[in-house]
């Protein structure tokens, strides 16, 4: 064979690479409403950035006839390139090979390229759409999924990992994305769970869908798992694009400061007006955020998840900053179990990666009741303090209103080690609301007045005392718990003033070789 015959032989095992499971299943795919491997790899990356590695690659099973089945590629596509100039590696599982099912060589090729991002310093894109294990390998494909997983671990909080569900993901295969930074999934096409509905109604009797057990909007609302839920798997790839927009390469970076043509000294005039007359009106915290950041421009996190905190990420004349706001418009912005898992998670992937937080403020406290209690919402509301305590990035915090009780404490107060703590006039910063503040400090009095009409204008003049002395944010000002009292329409050039300031803050934490996370 002549040199110009072994080129012609590379160019056509490369073209028969390409092909996956082949032209019928590549169709199939395509019917099901879904992209090929290779498709979501050229949709995310750069227009001819990729470079694939191990295109070759073949499985090594002789069990169950395999040994005459095989197909180059082995079922993933792996490899690098760039999002916006910048390097990440990329894998993609591909359905046609086997219904993307993975193999001793498939998790080889999956851990060749996190090994090389780790040694790189850059992001790891995972997207998955898989049956889980290669029944036919045994234990082997178990030992694949085990290899993955320790690098997941590794690679935690080191380099971002992003983990994008567009088709099935179940088993085992669940834990790999649920070690990584970002989860999203694509909406009628991806499902994610440990058992399937056969196992769950044969093991518990339950009767449920594969849409109503692991499905996107299961996760993005109820379970949590999912980050982002993505109408389509274009609207996901676009959106894995705009948050690598946040980050940095890796831990040892800070995130790029892009240019921004939204003036610093911006006033945002209706922010004097958006506070409810009355301490017990909703509002939507949204509107703050959007009326603040640059260009109103802000990525929410876990939007259809624990709606009482909003999380996400925006920039302040150009600067990657995390939020976290509680929300006055659903459960009053109360703290509760989901709320604080969320928000500490968000937290902490933030100081991972250098990027500072804001936190707006406007929380009466933690929600009450036995199924919050029986749930842990002690441990639950102790990952989100800890999460603000042991974060060493900028930290800047705005009370809007109301910061009662423990959970004052919890949302990034000045003794969490927060930086630079704002308030606007309207906060009330207290142990409690005046109305449990009075019948606690007052009960045997109110109790010893007869009299209706006495007792309830008593209960007035004891509320109103306790509102001057407490609701307001002077008395935290007063012991510099509070480092200025601010007009809320310059909130914005506020913010950015002190993250310049804190741009060369350095802070670090005792060696340990870990933190005991309340988990």
């Amino acid at each position: 064979m002549d040199i110009q015959e072994k080129i012609e032989q590379l160019i056509h095992f490369r073209q028969e690479a390409k092909l996956g499971g082949g032209e019928l299943r590549i169709a199939k795919q395509h019917e099901q409403g879904k992209h090929t491997a290779r498709e979501r790899i050229d949709m995310l990356l750069d227009e001819g950035s990729f470079e694939e590695i191990d295109m070759f690659v073949t499985h090594r099973c002789t069990d169950f006839g395999m040994e005459s089945q095989k197909y180059m590629g082995d079922g993933v596509v792996t490899g690098h390139g760039t999002i916006d100039g910048r390097v990440v590696y990329v894998f993609s599982q591909d359905f046609t090979v086997f219904g993307g099912s993975l193999s001793e060589t498939y998790a080889t090729k999956i851990c060749k390229i996190m090994d090389q991002a780790m040694k790189m310093g850059v992001p790891v894109i995972g997207i998955n759409d898989s049956g889980g294990a290669r029944i036919q390998e045994g234990v082997n494909s178990l030992a694949g999924y085990a290899e993955i997983f320790q690098r997941n671990i590794m690679a935690s909080g080191v380099i971002p990992q992003i983990s994008a569900i567009f088709g099935p993901c179940a088993g085992g295969a669940v834990y790999s994305p649920a070690l990584t930074d970002v989860v999203l999934m694509a909406d009628k096409t991806s499902y994610m769970f440990v058992t399937g509905p056969k196992v769950t109604k044969s093991v518990t009797g339950e009767t449920i869908s594969t849409e109503d057990l692991g499905g996107a909007t299961i996760h993005s609302s109820k379970s949590g798992v999912a980050h982002f839920k993505a109408e389509s798997e274009d609207e996901g790839i676009l959106l894995i694009r705009k948050m690598l927009e946040y980050f940095p390469q890796n831990n040892l970076e800070d995130p790029i400061v892009t240019a921004c043509n939204d003036p610093i000294d911006r006033l945002s005039d209706e922010l004097n007006e958006i506070m409810p007359s009355q301490s017990n009106q909703a509002y939507d915290v949204k509107k703050i955020i959007y009326a603040i950041v640059d260009n109103g421009d802000f990525l929410e996190f876990h939007r259809h998840f624990a709606k009482n905190i909003v999380v996400g990420f925006a920039k302040f004349n150009g600067r990657p900053v995390g939020i976290v706001a509680n929300q006055p418009n659903y459960l009053a912005g109360v703290l509760d179990i989901d709320a604080s898992r969320k928000a500490a998670r968000f937290v902490r992937m933030c100081d991972a990666f250098n990027i500072p937080l804001v936190t707006l403020v406007d929380v009466p406290g933690f929600l009450p009741g036995s199924a919050q209690e029986y749930g842990g919402i002690i441990i639950h509301g102790a990952k989100l303090l800890f999460a603000y305590g042991e974060a060493t990035v900028p930290k800047v915090t705005v009370t809007l209103r109301k910061s009662y009780g423990g959970a004052h404490d919890v949302m990034s107060s000045k003794q969490l080690r927060g930086d630079v703590n704002y308030a606007w006039p309207s906060a009330e910063i207290a142990v409690m609301g005046a109305k449990g503040a009075i019948e606690i400090l007052e009960g045997k009095k109110l109790a010893s007045i007869i009299d209706p009409e006495e007792q309830a204008k008593f209960f007035a003049e004891k509320e109103k005392e306790y509102l001057d002395n407490f609701a307001n944010p002077y008395q935290a000002a007063k012991y510099g718990y509070i480092d200025d009292v601010i007009e809320p329409r310059n909130t914005r050039f506020r913010i950015i003033r002190a993250l310049q300031t804190l741009a060369t803050k350095k802070d670090v934490n005792p060696p340990r070789k870990h933190s005991n996370l309340p988990l």
